[in-house]
């Protein structure tokens, strides 16, 4: 498809990190596209109970089912419009209280594929993933988890506060070097939490480092720290993170 063409809805969780994280790497990459970001204002389980649990997908339009969930007229009407491509952009959030590998495994064997049903990105556990990092790079990267209790608890946003190098989301990879850097570690990480060496070039299925995280998460209560949402960038165009 000509680029030139295209025009992507990225859908994301929140309101606030989720669409300033996705407003930076837009600006910082200068994708030549048109794109709308809107928030879904919650979980992807929700999501799940709107559009899985007692319909078959397939026979759903994504567009009307997040247009029936937004109650702003404003908002409503930018799913109207046509789209090339259409990304999702959540949090696994293993502590939220509709949270079952079942469902997530479900919905990330479906949206596999970003012209039709859609392609979803997970956060892990959550958007804040990306800016977990006290040094770019950060060479302990690799070793960062987050606990289940630490979720449950809310203490996991804080930690990354704390720990992030700028203590300040606005300052961290503000620039396309970095953004690069930070982005190809989650790759890498992504491979190594799936058991193989990085390949250049490639991204990790990501269906196989859900359920590698989800098994952690029940066999040792915890989650890699991993930021999924910015491959969409190699996936667009593979130069751009060189």
């Amino acid at each position: 498809m000509d680029n030139r063409k295209r025009k992507i809805l990225l859908l994301v969780e929140g309101e606030k990190t989720d669409v300033a994280l996705m407003e930076r790497l837009l600006t910082v990459y200068q994708m030549d596209i048109k794109y709308e970001i809107v928030s879904y204002k919650t979980s992807i389980y929700e999501l799940y109970r709107e559009m899985f649990e007692d319909n078959d997908p397939a026979s759903m339009d994504l567009l009307q089912v997040l247009k029936s969930h937004e109650s702003e007229p404003k908002e409503k009407a930018k799913f109207d419009d046509s789209y090339s491509d259409i990304l999702l952009i959540f949090d696994l959030d293993p502590h939220y209280h509709l949270f079952s590998p079942e469902k997530i495994k479900r919905m990330a064997d479906y949206f596999v594929e970003s012209s039709d049903m859609g392609k979803l990105y997970i956060n892990y556990p959550m958007v804040e993933a990306f800016y977990h990092m006290s040094s770019i790079p950060d060479p302990n990267y690799d070793s960062y988890f987050a606990t289940l209790d630490e979720l449950i608890a809310g203490e996991y946003k804080a930690r990354v506060n704390c720990e992030n190098r700028n203590h300040d989301y606005r300052k961290f990879a503000v620039t396309k070097e970095e953004c690069n850097i930070v982005i190809r570690q989650n790759i890498h990480k992504a491979w190594r939490l799936i058991g193989h060496a990085p390949e250049d070039n490639l991204l990790p299925e990501q269906l196989a480092v859900l359920n590698v995280q989800l098994s952690a998460v029940h066999d040792e209560r915890r989650v890699a720290v991993l930021s999924t949402c910015p491959f969409f960038i190699p996936e667009y165009n593979p130069n751009l993170i060189r």
